[in-house]
């Protein structure tokens, strides 16, 4: 495993991809993904895993805000006030992802890769993304979190996946009943 603030190589983003794979199949839970600045790198590398559609329900590229809007719901009142790459929306993509399907877990991702794209609230390396876990009773809890990562676009992108991937591992628990 890389350190922390590595950029992760292909073989590790595998293997995150991999134990990843092996969590979701045991919980019994499936993913839906909706990405943005990763562009489906994260979707990818989960279906490149033989077995996957176990637990993989789908994934969204919602690169546009358009798209944002059209796909998984984030309102225009959201991009207007926040923007794209924000808490907000973030929280909307995944929350809007596990509306339209029939997933356990969401995970959104939106961010500033580079090497343009800058705002004056986000640098280049700012990625929030978001996880959204439908619970007993269809309750679904929903945490988002930001990361500022360096580096040029290749490396936000590897680094928002791998952190994305741990973050998925980590809710793909199925809560005792």
């Amino acid at each position: 495993m890389p350190a922390a603030g590595a950029v992760p190589a292909d073989q590790a983003l595998v293997d995150l991809a991999v134990s990843t794979g092996a969590a979701l199949l045991r919980s019994g839970l499936r993913v839906v993904t909706v990405e943005s600045c990763t562009g489906g790198y994260l979707a990818k590398l989960l279906t490149d895993l033989a077995g996957s559609s176990a637990w993989f329900e789908c994934g969204y590229v919602t690169y546009s805000n358009a798209a944002k809007q059209r796909d998984v719901g984030v309102t225009p009142q959201t991009l207007l006030m926040h923007g794209a790459v924000s808490q907000q929306t973030v929280l909307e993509m995944a929350q809007g992802a596990l509306l339209r399907t029939g997933a356990d877990l969401a995970l959104s991702i939106s961010g500033v890769a580079g090497p343009g794209g800058a705002t004056l609230h986000n640098a280049v390396g700012s990625v929030w993304m978001a996880w959204a876990v439908r619970g007993p009773g269809g309750a679904v809890e929903v945490t988002a979190e930001h990361q500022q990562f360096a580096g040029d676009r290749d490396a936000v992108r590897r680094q928002s996946v791998a952190r994305a991937l741990r973050g998925l591992q980590q809710r793909a628990v199925r809560p005792a009943l």
